[in-house]
């Protein structure tokens, strides 16, 4: 459920919440408004209520999606007198938000961090102290409530759909000397990345074109999606993070393929990622810091011999190994609180949404990775990912 309002001081000193945006956009302002709008408004917190400074276009739908809040139409700050005076469209928004905080007796306002520079000058002039706060509003979200876990679960499955449909392709492709042909053409990078959208739009969760399906000696890692032929015994990453269209949360996962015959430090590299998945999942409850969950990773690959960041040297910019860190949250926003790697110092809590991806990889291009979606339950978690992890697809 949305946060509890921010208690006020009352009067002249009364303390407050700021969200301006679009809910497409800005997951702080959807977490409160839980509807698609496309045009950014004003969103509010003060004396324990909840005021939305909207229009006549938008009224009903925000009354719908949240009925507990208030409903400020623009029309009664003065809306017609602005537009008469000749202020342009941007210039009637900021007076009509400096206007609504006026009437909430607004002087100090906590707002994220994207806030629009020139509301907050607006604000400022007033002699409102404008606030960023990007912990107060990774906070509110960080426990999902059921409709945005309901919206991680349907872009999970979708997620799952489409790295079925990847795997069907591979499967069904043939070498042919250092390409991969199906039906007797060339495989593409893009042909697969095709099919995984087509397969998670079904899924009524929209895929980006740019989620990864890179052969490893072409594009050994980072975030390239890849392009070109596909090849056999050459390890393919399939990174793909599709968003729920009802509620905008996303999903996540990886998985790594090989067709033909993997070398044994891919496989040996594919069971370490394996072995740092399986002991991550089982350390993973509330109370434990993102940063701990880091370190059991890094002990396995460390283990093995293979570079992390913990081992880097400051300033030395490490590109093979367990050169990321180990994951992030995931729901309105695909990268999120609470992080999983060297800054992870906030504890879970149950209803984070994790997204735990070990990996590992050569210089000379040889690499495997997974990643799972995880739940945060009060004494564990739930894994939402839903597919098989073998390299043979």
């Amino acid at each position: 459920m949305p946060a509890e309002p921010a208690a006020a001081d009352g009067g002249a000193s009364s303390h407050g919440i700021l969200i301006f945006g679009d809910t497409e956009r800005s997951p702080a302002l959807r977490h409160e408004i839980p509807v698609a709008i496309a045009d950014p408004f004003l969103y509010a917190e003060a004396g324990g209520r909840r005021v939305v400074l909207t229009n006549v276009l938008e009224r009903d739908r925000i009354a719908r999606a949240a009925p507990d809040a208030e409903l400020v139409l623009q029309d009664d700050l003065g809306r017609d007198e602005l537009i008469a005076a000749g202020l342009s469209w941007a210039e009637v928004d900021l007076e009509l938000c400096a206007r609504l905080c006026a009437r909430l007796e607004l002087r100090t306002a906590v707002v994220p961090p994207e806030l629009p520079v020139a509301l907050a000058d607006r604000l400022r002039a007033d002699g409102i102290e404008v606030r960023p706060d990007p912990a107060e509003f990774d906070a509110r979200r960080r426990a999902k409530n059921e409709a945005e876990l309901r919206g991680v679960r349907r872009a999970q499955a979708a997620a799952d759909a489409g790295m079925a449909a990847a795997a069907a392709l591979l499967r069904a492709a043939r070498a042919h000397g250092d390409e991969l042909r199906l039906d007797g053409a060339t495989l593409t990078a893009g042909q697969v990345r095709a099919a995984v959208r087509e397969a998670c739009a079904q899924g009524g969760a929209i895929a980006p074109p740019d989620i990864i399906v890179a052969r490893s000696d072409l594009f050994p890692g980072g975030h390239d999606p890849g392009h070109g032929p596909l090849a056999p015994d050459v390890p393919i990453t399939i990174d793909l993070w599709p968003r729920d269209e009802e509620t905008g949360c996303w999903a996540d996962m990886t998985r790594t393929f090989v067709v033909g015959e993997p070398s044994p430090a891919v496989a040996e590299m594919h069971e370490l990622s394996m072995e740092a998945l399986r002991r991550t999942t089982a350390a993973a409850r509330p109370g434990v810091r993102g940063r701990e969950l880091y370190d059991i990773a890094c002990d396995v690959f460390e283990a093995a011999g293979h570079p992390t960041q913990r081992t880097k040297q400051p300033g030395e910019a490490l590109a093979h190994g367990f050169y990321f860190s180990l994951g992030h949250g995931v729901g309105l926003e695909v990268h999120e609180e609470p992080a999983l790697g060297r800054t992870g110092t906030s504890e879970l809590v149950a209803g984070d949404v994790l997204a735990v991806e070990p990996g590992t990889s050569t210089p000379d291009g040889e690499s495997a990775r997974v990643e799972d979606l995880l739940l945060v339950t009060t004494d564990g978690v739930e894994v939402l990912t839903d597919f098989p992890y073998g390299l043979t697809p």
